[in-house]
Parts: structure tokens; sequence; C-alpha cells
């Protein structure tokens, strides 16, 4: 795997791109985002039980997400966890985007 990162920056180049790519689309939509670049992207909700019910309606179009509420994180920051991949094709995000705004 090491000999792959030092070949290339391709892999993370890509990752980059799908979580810019994701982080615009959703801030586009309204969607809420913590600040930054990482690949995890966390769509904030605030209330905890409506961050567990839009993470199974998520699941319920196909999109596998994760919703984090107290104690995992403060009360009041309940949260949906995304988590981008170089793996991922634009159709994939946009799959996913889609799927958040028809939920939202």
């Amino acid at each position: 795997m090491l000999e792959i990162l030092s070949e290339s920056t391709s892999l993370r180049d890509r990752l980059h791109e799908n979580a810019s790519y994701f982080r615009s689309k959703m801030s586009d939509a309204g969607f809420d985002l913590i600040e930054g670049d990482p690949p995890i992207i966390p769509i904030m909700i605030g209330n905890a039980k409506l961050a567990s019910d839009f993470a199974n309606a998520l699941l319920d179009k196909g999109v596998y997400v994760i919703g984090f509420s107290y104690p995992v994180v403060p009360k009041g920051k309940a949260r949906i966890r995304t988590q981008i991949s170089a793996a991922h094709a634009l159709e994939d995000l946009d799959f996913a985007i889609h799927a958040f705004i028809e939920t939202g």
C-alpha cells in the first residue's frame, strides 16, 4: 500500500476532489456541515431522534450513514456521519446527495 501511495497521488487527489464535491453540493442544498476538508463529513441535525430517523430513511434509500447523538457527541449536536472515499464515482455522490435532499 505504501508503494502505491508513493508512486502516485491520484487516489489522494481523487479523495480530495470527491470530498470537496460532496461538501459543496450538500452546502448548496442547505445542509449544515462542520467546516473543514476531511473526507469524513458530519451533517449537523441537532435533534437526536431526528438524526436517527434521518439516517434510517437514508438507509431505506440505499445510502449507508450513521446517526450520532449524545453521549457520543454533545447534547444538541446530533449529526449524520458521512465518509467519502476515492472509490466513489460522481454518480455515487450524486445519488447520496439526492437522497439527502429528498429525505430532508
